[in-house]
């Protein structure tokens, strides 16, 4: 198959659908992504193939011991900030998920997961031949997840298969209504039963203080490219002691002409996981998240200022629980969902209004939900978040109390 001449023209140049420096983005997934100025110098000395490749050992030949630039070091601070033993860098939370699925479990096996947990836990379950049993949450306006539920689950697997779950998984913020869960209910339970514990971390580490060992974790999973101002693809996945011989066990095959082996190898990172640019965005990154973490306290304050603010607007309110303990916010917004039905743009009416007034990040289309995320904002893009909420709700006759 030939391709046209002119189709690889559309590969020239390409650019970003707005300047980060130039709009305020309320992306959810984007806040604790943005990269700091020296991971953005970082991708210009390593955006080069396999770029950290060149020092690696040759008697193991893998990533966790390369020193030049500092890889395992690396990861033994990155272990020790997030309160546990042993940590490996991975291309995504999800594939950090699915390692500890499939090497704690059998196929057939269950895990008792929440019943927001994103969709990439459900997946990454089905990937490694198991089944998941949800706890529920009690719907609106809340949709607080009952964490003494996860008793129950576990004794419901136990009565339909005979065994324990092989894990139980709790999201520590979900990425619907930017609710935080508390571990250490969970994690007394499932020791308890002396089943593993897997916190998924995607929208916490990085941006706010998680400590496993407080906590009760037996697994930490995070995304680099969501919460730890690195570039995908990036996920982390760290880990007690006592699970290493599992997580981290060796390639066994032999080659049945060549009896070659590969004995150094970690099965489960496939020999090596994350090299050049993503990771090393990561390390860049940092000393800053190490930093920025201790101002959490003044995150939390924002968002509940421009919660409040906004619900003076007619018919919006949050949902998710109350007070906000996370900067991702779920609002419900019926008064712009009614302006929509008349307005000739019908649902895009908002997402227009907002981008003239060099506001992205709100999802085009929706009017009667949609969410965002404050993390990082200054104090005037909070406000100034506010103003224009407020500038096209009184043009369209909503009113502000």
């Amino acid at each position: 198959m030939k391709i046209p001449k002119e189709r690889p023209e559309k590969y020239k140049g390409l650019k970003r659908d707005f300047a980060e420096e130039e709009y305020i983005n309320l992306q959810p997934i984007q806040r604790g992504g943005i990269l700091t100025e020296e991971a953005m110098r970082a991708i210009l000395e390593f955006g080069d193939g396999y770029s950290t490749c060149d020092w690696c050992p040759p008697k193991t030949a893998r990533l966790d011991m390369i020193t030049s630039p500092p890889i395992q070091d690396f990861y033994k601070d990155l272990a020790e900030f997030l309160g546990m033993d042993v940590a490996r860098v991975v291309t995504r939370c999800r594939e950090a998920k699915f390692i500890a699925f499939k090497m704690l479990g059998r196929p057939g096996d269950y895990v008792v997961l929440d019943s927001t947990a994103h969709y990439s836990s459900y997946i990454a379950a089905e990937l490694a031949e198991m089944k998941v049993k949800e706890v529920p949450n009690s719907g609106p306006p809340e949709f607080r997840v009952d964490l003494n539920e996860y008793a129950t689950k576990i004794e419901e697997v136990k009565k339909e298969c005979g065994r324990l779950p092989a894990a139980v998984l709790l999201t520590h913020v979900d990425y619907l209504y930017g609710n935080l869960n508390d571990a250490r209910i969970v994690s007394k339970i499932a020791r308890e039963y002396g089943v593993p514990f897997i916190l998924n971390c995607a929208y916490t580490a990085g941006v706010m203080p998680v400590d496993g060992r407080e906590l009760g974790a037996d697994i930490i999973t995070s995304s680099g490219h969501k919460s730890w101002a690195a570039s995908a693809p990036t996920g982390i996945l760290a880990f007690n002691r006592s699970l290493e011989d599992k997580l981290t066990a060796r390639s066994k095959i032999e080659g049945d002409l060549t009896k070659r082996k590969f004995g150094a190898k970690e099965l489960a990172m496939l020999g090596c996981t994350v090299m050049g640019a993503p990771l090393i965005t990561l390390m860049a990154s940092f000393p800053e998240v190490v930093s920025r973490v201790e101002r959490w306290g003044e995150e939390i304050e924002k968002v509940r200022y421009l919660v409040s603010e906004l619900e003076r607007i007619e018919g919006v309110r949050q949902l998710g629980m109350r007070p906000k303990l996370h900067t991702l916010t779920h609002m419900e917004t019926e008064g712009f969902y009614k302006i929509s039905l008349k307005h000739k743009r019908k649902g895009f009416f908002l997402y227009d209004e907002l981008r003239e007034r060099k506001i992205v990040g709100i999802q085009p289309g929706l009017t009667k939900h949609f969410k965002f995320n404050t993390y990082g904002l200054t104090w005037e893009q909070i406000r100034y978040v506010r103003d224009a909420f407020f500038d096209i709700a009184k043009k369209y006759g909503l009113g502000i109390s």
